[in-house]
């Protein structure tokens, strides 16, 4: 026993012997390391000397990592004196600084907007601000426009040198945006190309205006070019927020607005109608001179009033973002219910977003998944009660004593509707869910050369229900009519492409390569109206229910509700290369083929080339130290315009052109109503461009000045043709051209900076001239292209304007007011110079245009401690305004059937004339506008867990300078009908907003 024991014991010893070993060779350099720790403090603030909260402070390739106290403080152990210290924080510039033996660290951060090295999207890659050789704009989150925002684009408002963004108050009302002037003839086909994330082609409506961290605007040629056929108009990248490397974020921001009307159209009160129709020897007929129920006083009803309300708006955004590990991941929440402040109408609207990223084998691949998905309700009310709170008689009252509205179902008695009826008798509302999900992998196949694919898929639901009840005045006699209509468009995206970097010496060459393709389906859905319900109580729910006269249901055969297949396949190619920091080149072709075309012009390609020129980095510039950059740029390049195509654009197209009987059974007759184009292709726009960009004094002066020549030609319209060549009567072909110049500056300056107070201020300006050079060649003749049909009583068949060569698109053709005669009567011009008190369509004269000759904006940001001050004022000027809204209530003949406006008091009753749509209700639309007036204070909490809080208050559109006597200067600048009041404009507001910016 004892010498198997022995023996035992003595073959475990080396067994153990080795374990302790292996134990000692663990423990000892743990041991060692521990007793290496480096203790390192410090204290992190901002470009001002105030603390930071919640800087990620992490010891540089380690996982050791801590944070910032609500003092900017921060303790933190290193591995050693020579370790380096990671510095990083939202907004701020990443800092890495070695110890270098110190225990003592005190770390300054600087905004990112003031480097030359921000970070700039552009197409397919992305660059530093210092190495941009094209026109691009960028604006970073705390510089957008503030306000109730429903669409993000309104965040760039006067804020981007030559993009014109105007919307009125409707929340439902998309806002017009045009880069550079207008391009094109179509409608609709104005707008720039969105990418978000990387994703082209997307609806921004996606995206809450709380998860952008920044947008760049693409503007010249050579930027834009690399999209090719969609591009002419400019191209507005977004980029979402991303959380930092070991970086915990989460937010809530959330404000409450009020919104009221700005201002209101000078209308006459009863009292003061019965005043003016007394004065001239008239009387309202005892049914439209009403008294209040129980008592003898007169009716005084105030129909703007009684349709607008105070609104108010509420919005709250919650996001998480992390960044761990190799392991992004974010997701965020928004909700906004904007009611909007006539009655009735309203939008409301819930969006998710969520994306999540992972970097394997040693950062080699990098996956990446996100989603957005938006749900958008739209309430409606119809366009007729903006008129008519205008012109309605303020002597009935809103019901009667039975509490029906008053109405004037006959038509004969009364010359409009009750707006307030048409709020409640009449339901508009559309639901429009959109989703955007994409897959990313991009993988470093060796140094420098990258491999990307995306795949993206949006779809956009759109169901839209309307129902006119019984008591309706815009379905009299149909007992209630009903219309539904559902559709569904979807995209699908692919994105394949290759970025090669490499530096060698004092050269730096980039280049891309890459294969797109995309495949649209659009207006997969139906409509249907039909009517006769003998209830009202189930509105639209209920079709089945109707019992529609023969002949009366009509199926909706729109643009909507055709289903189409749109096929898009891309080739492009991009090199840049750089010397010394000093020069620049790059250059770039797209190959672009689209199925929407002729089959003889569904391929294009769309060059582009640019130069730069740091001068700053010349040896005989170094004398010049207040100049910290000096940069000189030249560009052209060529894109399309493909928005608002589909397949069938240039095909034979059959459609209904009647009905006829067949053996006693009545149908509808098909004939050719398009002829076929196969040489349609799309619109192409090249763009010269020559930028210089300028800092001086160590960056508190910054800016930059453009010229650019954007030349658009093979513009797409509907051309007469004969019937002995063609089959229909017009054809779609290429034939006119647009020009477009102008000037952009813009300056950043920080004129003060100090301990406790700071001024930033920022001002940009834009001038451009627009013309139409032709609309005829050889093949196609087209003097001039009527549109602004604005009709009214006794002008159905008049134009206020003209599209015409040699005159920018919004040209106002009106007559000419010549005053009034001995009678009291306007009198006009005639064509022959003679003066008339009946004109005709030959009288018609060039009055002026819609196009600003200049547009602005001016920022300031006040920081004092904890308060900022913010003030932006934007405006236009050298642009006129038809005030055709005026001109419709001022009709002193009408006076006992209608209302009309405080200008009419200097009327002659009897002037017959004085609703003419002329020149003297064309008026100047300049304005200067107080856009945004904040004042904020950012709490101090000393809770390291709250990196920020901060409270606000707001105020928009605070005041406005201009002589325009309408009710807001702001009119859509879009489409070919720009610059026109017309009746149906929905009231500009003013909005009164408290909110809150929290992050933890």
């Amino acid at each position: 026993m004892n010498r198997k024991y022995v023996s035992i014991y003595l073959l475990r010893c080396p067994v153990k012997l080795l374990i302790v070993f292996q134990l000692w060779l663990c423990f000892v350099p743990m041991a060692l390391r521990a007793q290496e720790k480096y203790d390192v403090h410090g204290k992190v603030t901002d470009e001002k000397n105030t603390p930071l909260p919640g800087v990620s402070v992490s010891e540089q390739g380690s996982k050791t990592g801590v944070v910032t106290d609500g003092e900017g403080v921060y303790r933190i152990n290193v591995s050693g004196k020579g370790a380096q210290v990671r510095v990083s924080f939202m907004g701020y510039n990443t800092k890495v600084l070695s110890i270098n033996g110190e225990h003592v660290l005190n770390v300054s951060l600087q905004p990112q907007s003031k480097q030359l090295n921000d970070v700039v999207i552009t197409g397919y890659g992305k660059t530093s601000k210092k190495n941009i050789v094209g026109a691009i704009s960028s604006v970073n989150a705390g510089e957008f426009t503030q306000g109730v925002i429903g669409s993000p684009s309104m965040l760039l408002q006067g804020k981007v040198p030559g993009l014109t963004i105007t919307k009125s108050g409707n929340p439902n009302q998309a806002p017009s945006v045009i880069l550079r002037g207008p391009s094109t003839l179509r409608s609709g086909a104005q707008e720039p190309f969105y990418v978000i994330d990387g994703v082209p082609g997307v609806s921004i409506d996606l995206v809450a205006p709380d998860d952008i961290a920044s947008i760049d605007v693409l503007k010249d040629g050579a930027s834009t070019a690399i999209y090719g056929a969609r591009a002419a108009n400019g191209v507005i990248m977004v980029t979402t927020r991303r959380p930092k490397t070991d970086q915990l974020y989460l937010s809530y921001n959330a404000y409450v607005g009020a919104e009221q009307v700005s201002k209101r159209l000078g209308m006459l009160t009863g009292d003061e109608l019965r005043k003016y129709l007394a004065d001239n020897g008239q009387v309202l007929a005892p049914a439209n001179d009403q008294k209040i129920p129980g008592t003898q006083q007169p009716v005084n009803t105030d129909w703007q009033k009684e349709v607008q309300r105070t609104a108010i708006s509420q919005n709250h955004n919650i996001s998480l973002m992390g960044n761990s590990k190799g392991t992004t991941y974010g997701f965020s929440v928004n909700y906004l219910d904007n009611p909007g402040i006539i009655k009735g109408s309203s939008m409301n609207r819930l969006g998710l977003r969520a994306n999540v990223g992972q970097r394997v084998f040693d950062d080699r691949l990098r996956l990446d998944f996100s989603v957005f998905n938006t749900t958008t309700t739209q309430n409606n009310v119809p366009t007729d009660v903006l008129y008519n709170m205008l012109n309605y008689l303020p002597t009935v009252s809103v019901t009667q004593p039975d509490g029906s509205f008053t109405e004037d179902y006959a038509g004969n008695i009364r010359g409009g509707s009750n707006p307030v009826a048409l709020i409640a008798n009449n339901t508009d509302k559309t639901k429009i869910n959109r989703m955007l999900a994409n897959g990313l992998a991009e993988v470093t196949i060796l140094p420098g050369l990258t491999y990307t694919l995306s795949l993206a898929t949006q779809r956009e639901q759109y169901n839209q229900d309307i129902y006119y009840n019984s008591l309706s005045v815009l379905a009299k006699g149909n007992n209630g009519r009903a219309t539904r209509k559902a559709y569904t468009n979807a995209r699908n995206i692919i994105e394949s492409y290759f970025n090669y970097s490499k530096t060698f010496g004092k050269h730096n060459i980039k280049l891309l390569g890459g294969y797109s393709w995309q495949e649209d389906h659009n207006g997969d859905g139906f409509g249907v109206t039909t009517q006769g319900f003998v209830s009202d109580a189930l509105s639209y729910n209920n079709l089945s229910l109707s019992n529609p006269p023969f002949g009366t249901v009509v199926f909706d055969n729109s643009a909507q509700t055709t289903l189409t297949t749109l096929r898009l396949i891309s080739y492009y190619a991009r090199v840049n290369y750089q010397y010394a920091d000093k020069y620049y080149f790059q250059a770039s072709l797209r190959n672009d083929g689209s199925s929407a075309f002729g089959k003889n012009s569904r391929w294009g390609y769309f060059p582009a080339a640019s130069i730069g020129w740091r001068m700053t980095q010349e040896n005989f510039m170094k004398s010049a130290r207040f100049l910290d950059d000096l940069k000189l740029r030249v560009s052209y390049g060529v894109s399309g315009n493909s928005f608002g195509f589909d397949p069938l654009t240039a095909q034979l197209q059959y459609g209904p052109v009647g009905r006829y009987y067949d053996n006693g059974v009545l149908l509808n007759s098909i004939a050719p109503v398009q002829n076929p184009n196969p040489n349609l292709k799309w619109e192409r726009t090249g763009m010269f461009n020559g930028g210089l960009d300028f800092a001086i004094l160590k960056g508190r002066i910054s800016g930059s000045v453009d010229y650019y020549d954007k030349q658009t030609s093979d513009l797409i319209w509907q051309y007469p043709v004969s019937t002995t060549q063609f089959i229909a009567t017009t054809l779609i072909a290429n034939v006119g051209k647009i020009s477009n110049k102008g000037i952009e500056a813009v300056i950043n300056a920080e004129p003060f900076s100090g301990k406790n107070f700071t001024w930033r201020t920022s001002v940009n300006v834009a001038h451009n001239t627009n013309k139409v050079s032709s609309l005829a060649n050889d093949q196609f003749t087209l003097k001039d292209i009527p549109v602004a049909i604005l009709g009214g009583k006794g002008q159905s068949g008049n134009w206020s304007q003209k599209v015409i060569e040699g005159q920018p698109v919004g040209t106002f053709t009106l007559w000419h007011y010549l005053g009034k005669d001995k009678d009291g009567i306007s009198t006009y011009q005639k064509a022959d110079g003679t003066t008339t008190t009946s004109p005709s369509s030959a009288d018609f004269m060039i009055a002026g245009n819609a196009q600003p000759k200049i547009t602005y904006g001016w920022n300031n940001t006040f920081i004092w401690k904890g308060f900022d001050l913010t003030l932006f004022l934007r405006g236009v000027s050298g642009n006129k305004i038809l005030n055709a809204t005026l001109a419709a209530v001022n009709t002193p003949t009408d006076a006992k059937v209608t209302n009309v406006s405080k200008f009419t008091l200097q009327e002659s009753y009897n002037d017959k004339n004085s609703y003419l749509v002329s020149d003297r209700f064309l008026e100047n639309g300049s304005y200067l506008r107080l856009e945004n007036l904040a004042l904020g204070y950012t709490i101090k909490t000393g809770n390291a867990r709250i990196s920020k809080l901060r409270v606000y208050g707001n105020v928009n559109n605070v005041f406005t300078i201009t002589k325009y006597t309408g009710i807001d200067p702001e009119i859509d600048l879009g489409g070919l009908t720009p610059g026109i009041d017309v009746r149906n404009y929905y009231p500009k507001t003013r909005s009164f907003i408290l909110g809150l910016n929290a992050s933890f």
